[in-house]
């Protein structure tokens, strides 16, 4: 039943029935007005009074927030009490600035009719929501043209709100200017929805009420639910597109406060309703939804609240920094394994997954039953496949025929998933609400039941786009009810610059990875997955494997063994032969290996080889793991895949193939050097023999087995005629790596490593992988791979700025050491993540290197630090090879000591570890200054 018009603008009293404290310790009208009055009597000038009027309401205002701020941190949940409390306090501030403006400054002892103005709140502040610096949106209506009173009213005012550092948006308008604008712009027309009498010509405001409902927003819902669908969509995509990106926009991500808003909106477009506990008056929600909707309204608010506060500003997006505090502040702890932050962000994106789910059901039920139908002849010309028996296509969704039919077979529940992949259909909004009521039905008979378990694999393996139903039936809990082992994961948050998605939609972005090689679209980009998937492998098992392989993360445990013992008890229910059940859950147990060995290994060396095919044993396994792997490193988030990646898993690919078909002995040094060198040759076509002999005969075999032709081809060129004092440099793009090459030739002496690393860190440069030989006649050649800060190659354009800078350091100009100190900042976001540091020694992984490999938190400088305090203990570095993984870094360097021999003293090994971590801190307290 409609509102009346004179129930549309609330009145002051029902606004105090929910403050967080009195009213008048807030804001009180009284003491403030005595406060003007006693500074500025009736005879002071315009400018006493304003600078009265500010002077109180400044100290006012100091009070009611820090009232309002006490409260709301000993109480840090009361979010719906806070905005409120803050809209309280601002309306007391843009009353007593339009009463001193008009009974003051501009008093008109017999007003015209024309001379009459009611002040509006718009916007959030109009639904009397307001965090700490949330804009005053204010609406001046005037009854015609705006006059030279309502000018200088509004001017005056104006100065006042901005003096009081308050973000005023606002307009002047007529009743007929509202009409008219709004009519043409939905922002305004949603703008006006949300109208509140503040103070001023109250009649006046009901007069516009009144002629909102009656002349635009009657009998204009399609239009206006059709512009918030669109809008939604557009500011989805804008934000990311995805609900569970790990920074979110709290009031404008999907699941955010906006989403929530439009709700508001439409039910006050179509019910005419003033507050949100009406929704459930005008049959929108049930009694549980409408306890979702109060839940995550009142968590999404206090969370933006709480960022308010912690940056003294207006702040949206959640930041790393600003989750580790706002969890702390809503009193989050340290629990099972896991960070207070992580906890608090698993609530969050599970409010956000809620939020989604209410506004999506809601808004299509509303589009269905609003907007225009499917034009016949166009649905004609639409060829989809039929619906089985019991489903049907209602408004182009799909639905069941029955609801008690439906839920008379409880497989009924999958089955409409896959119907709605096979069909190409989008499930019906009521459907999804019935599925949603009925989880209680997926129970442990279902789980073992083999047709069950039939229906969920053909989910993911018969319609080449599995990701659309896996997506839908974890919002709607069916995928944690039918597994789980499934459900500790949703919504999970790791609290890392690695991953961009929570685990489960990590998850389903690597099972969606898979589905697109599948089909065919990254045969370019992924040539060799694309060659394995298609020449065959165990698809249900890598399916299976994928959807398991996170499953054991956020326990104290490795969530890789953990993960691997669930694997095997949810591929067993799943009905997988004994075979591939130990196959899946080998994967999920070694889902990490190959992307460790390509990054943090030195794929030239036998011994990493020799390894790492031991440990897959065959070319099966390998073709599986190779795809897996690919498609849990597609599925970090946007960037995190590169043409260097891709590189590195080739290339172990493509060894370890060869080394499992043909022997360890196919790589062998004396082999691949004697490879290496005839490719050399065959690239040197136009040099004197004799020069070609001389190259081919200057370098060891680690040289030769250690880089490729084209690393070859540049020394070779920088070698040819070098002075003993002379320094060359060569930096070319290597395209395939998604880098540039820095290679280096110079008189070999200690310390080398160091200082082209300092070089590059003082040009910003990120080193990825980095080699160093000495030639038999005692030249250094070294060469980097180095990305800019985005992991893109440097430009071309900056190679010279970057070969002048590393000359100047070489040359000892600039001293890499002390032009590092101010270079090395932090970022405030990235202060938040805290990485333990792990040092360890390696004498097994390389015939003639001990491996050093330095796990820990990655800041510019490391490199230069780590490998100096190598230098300084006189350690021959051979290569060093870069794994980042956000503000995680894994250094690994091949060693030798002054002696050339490994080290096997414990003494020594504890000795240089402590210094490496004194660097370590000492270059972290730098960094955080």
């Amino acid at each position: 039943m409609p509102v009346p018009d004179s129930d549309l603008l609330e009145t002051r009293p029902q606004l105090t029935d929910g403050l967080i404290a009195p009213a008048d310790q807030i804001f009180d009208r009284a003491a403030v007005e005595d406060e003007i009055a006693a500074s500025a009597p009736d005879d002071a000038d315009a400018a006493a009074v304003r600078k009265a009027t500010v002077a109180a309401l400044s100290k006012a205002q100091a009070a009611g927030r820090k009232v309002i701020e006490e409260r709301f941190l000993a109480d840090p949940h009361a979010s719906r009490e806070a905005v409120q409390s803050y809209a309280w306090l601002t309306d007391g501030l843009v009353q007593t600035v339009f009463r001193v403006a008009t009974q003051r400054l501009h008093k008109v002892s017999n007003p015209t009719s024309s001379e009459r103005m009611s002040v509006l709140a718009v916007g959030g502040y109009g639904r009397f929501e307001m965090a700490p610096y949330s804009d005053v949106d204010l609406l001046f209506l005037t009854p015609y043209k705006i006059t030279a009173w309502a000018e200088s009213v509004i001017e005056s005012m104006l100065y006042m709100l901005w003096d009081l550092h308050l973000k005023v948006g606002h307009a002047s308008r007529t009743i007929k200017d509202c009409l008219r604008l709004g009519k043409d712009d939905f922002t305004i027309r949603t703008a006006l929805l949300e109208i509140r009498y503040i103070d001023g010509d109250e009649p006046l405001a009901q007069e516009l009420a009144s002629h909102l409902f009656e002349d635009l927003f009657e009998g204009t819902a399609p239009e206006f639910i059709e512009a918030k669908l669109e809008e939604r969509s557009e500011r989805h995509i804008k934000q990311g597109g995805q609900r569970y990106m790990v920074e979110p926009n709290v009031k404008e991500g999907k699941g955010g406060l906006r989403d929530l808003q439009t709700l508001i909106w439409v039910a006050k477009y179509l019910h005419r309703v003033v507050r949100a506990r009406e929704l459930m008056d005008v049959g929108m929600f049930t009694e549980e939804e409408m306890k979702t909707f109060r839940e995550a309204n009142n968590f999404l608010w206090g969370v933006r609240c709480h960022m308010h506060l912690l940056t003294g500003r207006a702040a949206d997006q959640l930041t790393f920094d600003l989750q580790v505090e706002v969890a702390e502040r809503m009193g989050y702890s340290d629990r099972g394994g896991r960070r207070a932050v992580e906890h608090f962000m698993q609530d969050y994106f599970r409010h956000a997954t809620q939020v989604g789910e209410l506004t999506r059901i809601f808004l299509t039920g509303l589009e269905n039953e609003h907007l225009k139908k499917e034009p016949m002849l166009v649905g004609l010309f639409k060829r989809r496949k039929k619906v089985k028996p019991g489903f049907k296509v209602e408004n182009g969704r799909l639905t069941f025929e029955d609801e008690e039919a439906f839920l008379s077979d409880k497989l009924n529940l999958l089955r409409i998933f896959e119907e709605g992949l096979r069909t190409g259909v989008l499930i019906h909004p009521e459907a999804m609400l019935v599925i949603a009521a009925n989880l209680d039905l997926i129970d442990d008979d279902m789980r073992e039941n083999r047709e069950a378990s039939r229906i969920f694999l053909d989910l993911l393996l018969k319609h080449g786009n599995p990701e659309r139903a896996l997506r839908r039936m974890n919002e709607l809990g069916v995928l944690a009810a039918f597994v789980p082992e499934f459900e500790p994961i949703v919504a999970m948050m790791q609290f890392n610059m690695y991953h961009s998605f929570t685990v489960d939609e990590h998850t389903i972005q690597c099972i969606s990875a898979l589905a697109e090689i599948e089909r065919g679209e990254r045969t370019e980009d992924l040539p060799i997955s694309s060659q394995v998937l298609k020449a065959g492998v165990n698809r249900k098992v890598l399916y299976v494997a994928l959807f398991c392989h996170d499953i054991g993360k956020g326990r104290e445990e490795d969530h890789s063994i953990l993960g691997a013992r669930i694997a095997r008890r949810i591929a067993t229910r799943l009905g997988l032969t004994k075979s591939e059940v130990e196959t899946v859950e080998w994967l999920v147990r070694y889902h990490l290996l190959m992307s460790d060995v390509a990054q943090k290994r030195d794929l030239s060396d036998p011994r990493t080889i020799k390894g790492f095919a031991k440990a897959v044993s065959n070319k099966k396994r390998l073709d599986l793991l190779l795809v897996l792997t690919v498609c849990d490193i597609r599925g970090v988030g946007p960037g995190t895949w590169n043409n260097w990646k891709a590189a590195l898993l080739r290339d172990l690919y493509r060894q370890t193939a060869k080394a499992l078909e043909e022997g360890i002995e196919a790589l062998s040094p004396a082999v691949r050097s004697d490879h290496a060198k005839k490719a050399l040759r065959a690239q040197l076509t136009d040099w004197d023999r004799k020069d070609v002999r001389v190259e081919t005969g200057r370098h060891y075999d680690t040289y030769w087995q250690g880089l490729g032709t084209p690393e070859h081809v540049v020394f070779a060129g920088l070698l040819k005629g070098l002075d003993a004092d002379e320094i060359r440099i060569g930096l070319t793009q290597d395209n395939d790596r998604d880098a540039t090459r820095a290679a280096f030739v110079l008189a070999d002496h200690p310390g080398i490593f160091s200082r082209l690393a300092g070089a590059l860190a003082l040009v910003g440069a990120n080193v990825v992988d980095a080699r160093t030989y000495t030639t038999k006649d005692g030249y250094a050649t070294a060469v980097f791979w180095i990305q800019d800060h985005d992991g893109h190659p440097f430009e071309d354009i900056k190679l010279k700025r970057l070969e002048d800078m590393i000359h100047k350091t070489l040359s000892g100009e600039v001293i890499a050491r002390d032009a590092m100190k101010s270079r090395d900042k932090l970022k405030k976001r990235e202060r938040a993540f805290k990485v333990p540091t792990s040092i360890t020694f390696d004498n097994d992984a390389s015939d003639i290197y001990t491996l050093i490999e330095v796990d820990t938190r990655d800041r510019p400088g490391l490199l230069y630090d780590l490998t100096r305090t190598l230098a300084d203990n006189h350690i021959y570095i051979a290569s060093a090879v870069i794994a980042t993984y956000g503000e995680q870094v894994v250094d690994t360097f091949y060693v030798k000591d002054m002696f050339g021999l490994k080290f096997f003293s414990d003494g020594k090994m504890k000795s240089l570890e402590k210094k490496l971590r004194e660097a370590i801190v000492q270059g972290a307290e730098r960094a955080d200054r």
